[in-house]
């Protein structure tokens, strides 16, 4: 039973402007809580935005066609989709066409999808704007539409410019089998990225890069003529390509001249771009390791402080060593997969690669003639 003292002084306290406080709670009465008992943070709590998302900025990449080993037929086409879109406009008004804005990579990881998206905004001096396909994914309902709203707005403000979808397949899987994923989430966002595509327009210089290593289960709506319509696939270097990876990740490392770097690229076959730049860092990590320990050495033995300089360069015996620890992240049967995919593909595209035009009749002499008589095949060649 609670006194009639403390009935009194707990009518005062909830009449009070004072935050609530749990220490006041008395036993056996209901309380009301308003809403200016509580202070939320509208920026951290209430905002549907992923953190990534609000940190993503505009920039112009510093990556170049030099830190690019190989792909010269894919750094052509590129240039010709993009360059000739912003520098030569006037072109395509002539012939009342609009260029191609959308590019999507496909192949295994680690060949350089990225970096050729962004060496392409540095060679044109476009802005590029990169985003990952799971920053767009939020927990509200409606927000991860809103977060693509958001994003193809940005690059709208920003044209010229390179928006960059990074794991597409994350945020753009087939319709087929998407019925039970949570109300359809999955649908609701890739019919709003094929809105945010069609309503573009073509007074924009907007290009929409995306990379996948999933081909096989990209919805086919983002597939079609006007959307992503540029498939390029990145395939793992041959062995020129291979020779030219090993000479770009090195071109400012201090490489002994008997380092024969074509006889390494011959024997890493089936090794993709990031397998080779893991072995080259791995050698300069061990002639790092090497001269750490022989500078130790020194000061322990003398108390000169030299700048006498023990591993100068990168040597064979350094790259023996990395060669040890080299692996493939890529297995014989993906390749498969991806081969047979871009094979697929390119049949299935190719439907009209044989269609000539008909050619066109020379009139025949004896047409019209008085007697219209016809002659036979073989006075043809007399």
């Amino acid at each position: 039973m609670v006194n009639r003292n403390q009935k009194e002084s707990h009518e005062q306290e909830t009449q009070t402007d004072e935050p609530f406080r749990s220490s006041r709670l008395i036993t056996g009465y209901g309380i009301g809580l308003r809403e200016d008992n509580y202070d939320f943070n509208d920026d951290e709590d209430c905002q549907s935005n992923s953190s990534a998302l609000r940190d993503t900025v505009l920039e112009v990449p510093t990556v170049t066609w030099e830190d690019i080993g190989g792909l010269d037929d894919v750094k052509r086409e590129l240039q010709e989709l993009v360059q000739y879109s912003v520098e030569h406009s006037e072109k395509f008004s002539k012939y009342d066409v609009t260029s191609s804005r959308g590019v999507l990579f496909y192949g295994p990881p680690g060949c350089g999808k990225t970096l050729l998206a962004k060496a392409i905004a540095n060679e044109c001096r476009v802005n590029f704007l990169s985003v990952k396909g799971p920053e767009l994914l939020t927990m509200w309902f409606g927000g991860t539409e809103a977060n693509v709203r958001d994003i193809f707005n940005k690059a709208r403000q920003a044209a010229p410019c390179i928006l960059f979808f990074d794991d597409l397949d994350s945020i753009a899987k087939s319709h087929e089998g998407n019925a039970n994923n949570g109300g359809g989430a999955g649908d609701r966002v890739l019919n709003q990225i094929l809105t945010e595509m069609d309503g573009m327009g073509a007074t924009k210089n907007v290009f929409i890069f995306a990379a996948t290593n999933r081909p096989d289960i990209i919805d086919s709506a983002l597939l079609r003529p006007g959307r992503l319509d540029q498939l390029i696939y990145i395939p793992l270097p041959d062995a020129k390509a291979r020779i030219a990876i090993f000479k770009t990740v090195l071109r400012k490392s201090p490489v002994s001249k008997d380092v024969d770097v074509e006889s390494i690229a011959i024997e890493l076959k089936g090794f993709s771009g990031a397998d080779i730049t893991e072995i080259c860092h791995r050698a300069c990590k061990v002639a790092i390791r090497e001269s750490i320990e022989k500078e130790r050495q020194r000061d322990r033995e003398t108390a000169i402080d030299d700048e006498f300089d023990s591993v100068p360069e990168i040597r064979r015996d350094h790259f023996e060593e990395a060669m040890k620890f080299a692996r493939r992240s890529i297995s014989d049967k993906d390749v498969y997969k991806y081969e047979m995919f871009a094979q697929t593909l390119q049949q299935s595209r190719g439907f009209g690669s044989s269609f000539r035009f008909p050619e066109q009749q020379q009139p025949n002499p004896s047409q019209g003639s008085e007697h219209g008589t016809v002659h036979d095949t073989d006075d043809l060649y007399d």
